[in-house]
């Protein structure tokens, strides 16, 4: 897992072909706006957040992000347990970030 600044995951994520955007934040949260492309799997469903996790493509690159960094931060090393190569946390989260939102409502 590596913990990225908001310049740093915007940057690496553009120039990424084989990138996903996970975001694990809940349902509310989501609602408030999503980064563009991203799919959604709420961290605190705990067994079930670990299971949805498990079935995604482990060779992909993953940016993940929630509301401050923090859960997401706890997904990445879920991920890497999980036998991810490559999952990268977002420092600061969507309170920080200044990129594209997409109105969920």
């Amino acid at each position: 897992m590596e913990d990225l600044t908001q310049e740093e995951w915007a940057e690496q994520l553009a120039n990424d072909d084989n990138a996903v955007i996970l975001d694990v934040r809940t349902d509310a949260e989501v609602a408030e706006g999503i980064i563009p492309n991203a799919i959604h799997i709420d961290f605190y469903l705990g067994d079930e957040f670990v299971d949805k996790v498990d079935e995604l493509d482990k060779h992909k690159n993953y940016y993940v992000y929630c509301r401050s960094g923090n859960r997401s931060g706890q997904a990445c090393h879920i991920m890497e347990e999980l036998g991810f190569e490559n999952a990268y946390n977002l420092e600061g989260g969507m309170l920080d970030w200044s990129g594209d939102v997409v109105d969920m409502e």
